[in-house]
């Protein structure tokens, strides 16, 4: 039965692919915990010093450093941060669709956009589509460096010292919950007021030993940790998503078994009655 050893080999195969798909779901599952943690501790700091710059874009400070003057909004930066991998449903390309979505609207108002890409992912998707590429992070890992990421992010800050960017932003996935994964889009040059923030009245910090000095440093830290923070939280939005991509393949494995089975048990009943009615026939025939 020729049909039915074919079924049998591709029930086999599409077994073996599921006990993979499975296998990766629950080490996803335990990755995620992991980057989860790590998304948690750096939370607090990343959301701190957030709120102090946003406090000194606030404050009328004895000195303004010039990533807290404001320009006119024609040209455009973004770091994007993507996966190393793939295998992690449409997490990668929701996010690309929305920095697509804002590079078109800029180019429309004939601005240019240069861009900073963290993760693997990114550079051929944006080599494809012709993205003026300033920056490439690559092998960023399960457990990113702040020093590797250090030289993609001053590529992006000389631009906008020099004046080919006025704006930049900061484009990754956002992890809300293990099912849903958010791709934000968030401005991180010319430093604001956070949004929904209001203030009754303006301050300035008291500063040792003087105010340049302390608001050079900050401002710097300040970026390279929410750029951080951002490649932290993207690595426990991929391992969600993965997680869940991989369990959505390994029960469409199952349903696919039982399609193959079903039919392999036909073609093995139709034999069968063939078989019976050949040796009936010949019976009758003596």
């Amino acid at each position: 039965m020729a049909v039915g050893k074919e079924i049998k080999k591709k029930i086999g195969s599409v077994q073996n692919t599921q006990k993979i798909t499975s296998a990766m779901q629950m080490v996803a599952a335990s990755k995620m915990r992991r980057t989860q943690d790590k998304m948690r501790q750096g939370k607090s700091y990343s959301s701190k010093i957030r709120e102090v710059i946003s406090h000194l874009a606030s404050s009328n400070p004895e000195y303004t450093h010039e990533y807290m003057k404001d320009r006119p909004d024609h040209n455009v930066g973004y770091i994007v941060v993507a996966t190393d991998r793939g295998l992690c449903g449409g997490l990668n390309v929701n996010l690309f669709r929305s920095v697509v979505k804002e590079m078109e609207s800029c180019s429309a108002n004939g601005g240019n956009v240069e861009l900073g890409l963290i993760g693997n992912k990114a550079a051929p998707f944006f080599r494809a589509i012709g993205g003026n590429i300033a920056a490439i992070v690559s092998d960023v890992g399960e457990s990113p460096v702040l020093a590797n990421l250090i030289g993609g992010i001053g590529v992006m800050l000389e631009a906008y010292k020099e004046g080919r960017i006025d704006r930049l932003f900061l484009a990754s996935n956002e992890f809300e919950n293990t099912m849903t994964q958010k791709p934000t889009i968030r401005q991180l040059l010319p430093l604001t007021k956070e949004h929904g923030e209001a203030y009754t009245h303006h301050w300035d910090y008291i500063y040792e030993p003087d105010a340049k000095q302390l608001v050079d440093g900050l401002v710097v830290r300040y970026i390279e940790a929410q750029v951080y923070q951002s490649v932290i939280e993207n690595g426990a939005c991929e391992q969600a998503a993965k997680m869940v991509a991989m369990k959505n393949a390994t029960e469409n494995a199952g349903k696919l078994i039982d399609e193959l089975q079903l039919i392999y048990n036909n073609a093995r009943q139709a034999a069968i009655t063939q078989e019976i009615a050949e040796i009936v026939g010949g019976a009758a025939a003596v």
